[in-house]
């Protein structure tokens, strides 16, 4: 079964937010194959229990109430000025993830950003100086041993972890990091 798009997190399952799964969704109560494992922001608790179509065309939210990507975690600097649709896009029709504390949602060019995923010292690597100058941009470390100690700490399942997005309209990297 082909998963829906996502617009904010086209990659849901390569980002580990969404499984492989014989559970039943709660929301549908059919099992589909997948399921999201993210966070859930809910009176009610719904954890590994509700499947990726569901939060797509946003019945999840609906009938549940729930959101999935904490909407006052939207933006990172809070320069960008998004409208209450792309906020409602991606806080109740988008698979949030996993982080150590609190997850930030990037924003550039008056959007949110795709969560690309959660990276290390390694993934950086293979993604290349733009991924790794965005992690570094975010700490606000300059060049040097204080960086480099950081950098190479970097550690996609352990922490500290950094989490990476792309601007939709202009392709910046962005990037916040934290560890538990």
């Amino acid at each position: 079964m082909t998963l829906p798009h996502f617009i904010y997190h086209p990659d849901p399952v390569g980002s580990g937010s969404v499984q492989p799964s014989s559970a039943t969704c709660v929301s549908c109560n059919q099992a589909r194959g997948y399921i999201y494992v993210g966070p859930v922001y809910a009176i009610d608790e719904y954890e590994n229990c509700i499947c990726p179509w569901y939060i797509a065309d946003g019945s999840a939210h609906q009938r549940l109430g729930a959101t999935f990507v904490d909407d006052e975690s939207i933006g990172l600097d809070g320069e960008e000025t998004l409208s209450e649709a792309q906020i409602a896009e991606v806080s109740q029709r988008t698979p949030g993830f996993n982080g150590w504390q609190q997850e930030c949602w990037f924003t550039h060019c008056d959007d949110a950003a795709e969560f690309v995923g959660k990276a290390g010292h390694a993934e950086l690597l293979e993604l290349g100086p733009a991924a790794i100058a965005a992690v570094q941009d975010s700490t606000g470390l300059e060049d040097g041993p204080q960086w480099q100690a950081f950098f190479n700490a970097l550690d996609k399942d352990h922490g500290p972890t950094a989490y990476l997005f792309k601007c939709r309209h202009c392709a910046t990297l962005g990037a916040y990091q934290d560890n538990h």
